[in-house]
């Protein structure tokens, strides 16, 4: 597939240029129909909320807040009244807003504060918040605040005016884009080896959230799939472009024709790339274990970008390989070939040095990086789910300054009140009873309508704070019980308080079975029991580091101002899910080619310390380059001006780098020296039973040969053998090279610790082998190839030159 994609690589650039411009055309002329079906089955608040609807059908619309407070008089006096009163009637004119309800009303003098400072009126739009035009809330905004003078401020709260205060979209990831280019530029120090990741990481992307706003049409999607569609397509996408390129790029360095450096690379990398990609899919599908029905739509969203950005990498990559050639090397590494030739194949450098101390230190190594995720993961203990409201905006926006002032008149309580609602009408005792509880500020009966009665009850404690989430749990148990009446406690902050429980119940199924899935393929892809179990080990260890650091930063607000943030509150209830689908995929990724390449080492050589070295030496680099633009890409989320969005962003990034730089590159070495060969341990029986998954290819598929004639083809066979010294020592590191009678190179390989080799022959005949290693000289000779394996033993001697004709 891969070489067929080489040699047609403008037929494959044309079909991903229609296909991400079709299904433009379509999602823009469709438009978009994004459903927030957040629902909670079976809890109190939501039996409350089914009342709620039945008593008040007509309340469909979003209810946001006008606040106005002045700094002396009264909010009663004519030279208020008359600047404020003109634009409520305004704003209740417009075409989208159902109702005003205004303080200055025959029933207003609730909503202004026992000191006469502060008021507020409510705004009832016709549509759900995302649905509402921002044009319009634009407007009730200007209208509002232009009402302000010296003395007299006016803010706005409420989940609309939230929607026209965000920055333009695609701010964050257009930051993220651009730290991802500087990132690869001074890694790959090409413009157009740059750009390769980039373009494949946008093209993955487009097509995934357009196909995500056409299934919002035939499905519930909800509108936060696209900003997590957008967060981890780029991120991976980016990624595994990256991973295809250097192994592309390094075969070239090697010697390799482009193509057939293009083929090897997704032989290799590419199926890596398959592999990580279906981990992340099935991490994102655990999500559907939950049982949360409004995730079902993150899924399809996540899921098919992912899906997407996999296909970009392994057919749209190869085709703009193919089309650069020699050019995805800067021009320095390109004139360093031509002058000097081939690399060799031995991994140098801080990498090299670097594997090499965690090999003499595996001990160390492994305590200090248990020592330093374990104190990471210390504020873990006192994680706190709850909900994200405006008053954890920054203290700049009109929404959070609006929030600080309804607290400020009404008390803390009054953004969050609870509704205690009774299917039927109330006995008088439960107001009595509700008046009488620590914790109730306020208690509020509404008329019985359509045979249900709703009591609001304003908590004297903000919504975020542990004490209301005590007294939602003491109307519950206690209060409502003992008034002998059967009513149910909603409200936003009941809600919020159970979706935290149902999550906090359904947690530990949800990572169990992603461990589960994960492991299971770990198994069957590296045919070992300690790899996956290692594996799992450290995605836990990860987990509870990256959230401890987000605890530390959100909940205790350490650092908040730094990111401009606002102000601290609990851990937002729907991010250990999504966060921990994203984090286990994408560790499973670094896992996959950290291993692959020690795997490959260790069914060559048989050597458990030599495979770990050579695979982390050979990976690092390129694990750490690709952590750290996922780091500049989730960091870039901070812009979106989505509280919980940065907060995904953060938590994402903490993680990624958590893993990379300190698990992937010193703690999994580490611990894989000190268990040594039994990292590769697998039960007899179990090993029969297994199907077989190949992650990296075979031997004799690695070199992508062609036929003498040319012709492409598969290797008939091999000639393996072993590069020994006339005293019988072994060789490691010769250069052993296949060449046709004509002198094209077919294969090439660097013999391994105990001086083995294996060449891949592409059919039946008379070739050039030729074997180089410093200080012996070189050895050259032909060899005839039948049907099978030839085995052909090469000995080398210092200062000798053969000469072939």
């Amino acid at each position: 597939m891969a070489r067929w994609c080489y040699r047609h690589r403008l037929v494959v650039l044309l079909v991903w240029v229609g296909a991400l411009l079709g299904l433009g055309v379509s999602a823009s002329g469709a438009g978009t129909n994004y459903a927030e079906v957040f629902s909670l089955p079976d809890t109190d608040s939501k039996r409350a909320y089914d009342l709620m609807e039945k008593a008040f059908p007509e309340r469909a619309g979003d209810t946001d807040t006008v606040v106005w407070k002045v700094d002396e008089g009264s909010v009663r006096d004519d030279s208020v009244r008359s600047r404020i009163e003109p634009a409520l009637t305004e704003i209740g004119r417009m075409e989208g807003v159902g109702a005003v309800t205004n303080p200055y009303g025959a029933q207003g003098a609730a909503q202004i504060s026992e000191d006469g400072r502060i008021a507020y009126a409510q705004v009832t739009f016709a549509e759900q918040a995302d649905a509402v035009p921002k044009e319009l809330v634009q407007d009730v905004v200007d209208t509002a605040q232009d009402a302000a003078r010296d003395g007299l401020q006016v803010e706005l709260g409420g989940q609309a005016i939230t929607r026209v205060q965000e920055p333009p979209t695609g701010t964050a990831e257009l930051v993220g884009i651009l730290a991802a280019a500087v990132v690869l530029f001074v890694a790959f120090g090409s413009l157009f080896a740059m750009l390769l990741p980039i373009v494949v990481a946008v093209f993955g992307v487009g097509t995934g959230m357009f196909g995500t706003q056409l299934f919002s049409h035939v499905t519930n999607v909800p509108e936060l799939a696209t900003l997590l569609s957008t967060l981890i397509g780029l991120g991976v996408g980016i990624d595994y472009a990256l991973f295809i390129v250097t192994r592309h790029r390094r075969g070239i360095l090697r010697g390799a024709d482009p193509e057939e450096a293009a083929v090897a690379a997704l032989n290799t990398s590419g199926r890596a790339v398959l592999f990580a990609g279906g981990t992340v899919c099935i991490a994102l599908a655990g999500m559907l274990v939950t049982n949360l029905r409004f995730l079902d739509g993150v899924v399809i969203g996540t899921t098919l970008t992912v899906v997407l950005s996999v296909l970009a990498a392994v057919t749209l990559l190869p085709a703009l390989l193919g089309l650069l050639g020699h050019r995805v090397l800067s021009r320095r590494q390109r004139r360093r070939l031509a002058e000097k030739g081939p690399e060799t194949e031995t991994a140098s450098g801080l990498a090299a040095r670097w594997s090499a101390g965690v090999q003499r230190r595996p001990r160390s190594v492994a305590v200090l990086a248990v020592v330093l995720m374990a104190a990471l993961a210390v504020p873990l203990l006192s994680l706190r789910l709850g909900t994200v409201d405006q008053g954890n905006d920054d203290a700049s926006m009109t929404t959070r300054q609006a929030y600080d002032l309804l607290a400020e008149g009404f008390g803390p309580g009054f953004n969050g009140p609870l509704q205690v609602v009774v299917d039927g009408e109330a006995p008088d005792n439960l107001v009595t009873v509700l008046e009488e509880t620590e914790g109730v500020a306020q208690v509020a009966a509404v008329p019985p309508a359509n045979g249900v009665t709703v009591i609001q009850v304003v908590p004297t404690t903000s919504p975020q704070d542990a004490e209301t989430d005590r007294l939602i749990d003491t109307l519950r148990d206690d209060v409502i019980p003992e008034a002998g009446v059967e009513a149910h406690v909603g409200g936003v902050t009941a809600v919020s308080k159970d979706f935290a429980t149902v999550t906090g119940e359904r947690l530990p199924l949800f990572i169990g079975t992603i461990i589960g899935l994960g492991f299971l393929l770990l198994l069957l892809a590296f045919r070992s029991l300690v790899v996956p179990l290692t594996a799992a080990v450290m995605n836990l260890l990860a987990a509870a580091a990256s959230f401890g650091v987000l605890v530390a930063i959100f909940q205790w607000g350490y650092g908040l101002d730094l990111l401009g943030l606002g102000q601290e509150g609990p851990i937002a209830s729907f991010l250990p899910i999504i966060m921990l689908s994203l984090l286990f995929g994408l560790s499973m990724d670094y896992q996959v080619f950290l291993v692959s390449r020690m795997h490959e080492e260790w069914v060559h050589t048989r050597d458990n310390a030599r495979a770990v070295r050579v695979g982390l030496a050979e990976t690092s680099r390129v694990i750490n380059s690709a952590a750290l633009i996922m780091v500049c890409v989730f960091l870039a989320f901070v812009l979106s001006g989505d509280y919980g969005a940065a907060m995904a962003g953060v938590g994402l990034a903490a993680a990624v780098a958590l893993d990379a730089f300190i698990l992937r590159t010193a703690l999994v070495p580490a611990v894989m020296h000190l268990l040594g060969k039994s990292n590769w341990w697998l039960p007899a029986g179990l090993e029969k039973r297994l199907p077989h998954l190949a992650v990296e290819p075979g031997e004799e598929e690695t070199a992508a040969p062609t036929t003498p004639s040319g012709v492409p083809g598969g290797p008939s066979s091999v000639v393996h053998g072993f590069v020994r010294t006339a005293d019988g020592e072994p060789v490691e590191g010769a250069a052993v090279t296949l060449l046709t009678s004509g002198g094209r190179q077919l294969d090439r390989v660097v013999s391994l610790a105990d001086g083995a080799y294996i060449v891949s022959v592409p059919a039946p005949g008379t070739y050039l082998l030729a074997v180089t290693a410093a200080p012996y000289g070189s050895r050259a000779g032909a060899v005839s190839v039948t049907d099978g394996p030839l085995v052909h033993d090469v000995e080398l001697t210092p200062g000798e030159v053969d000469a072939v004709n």
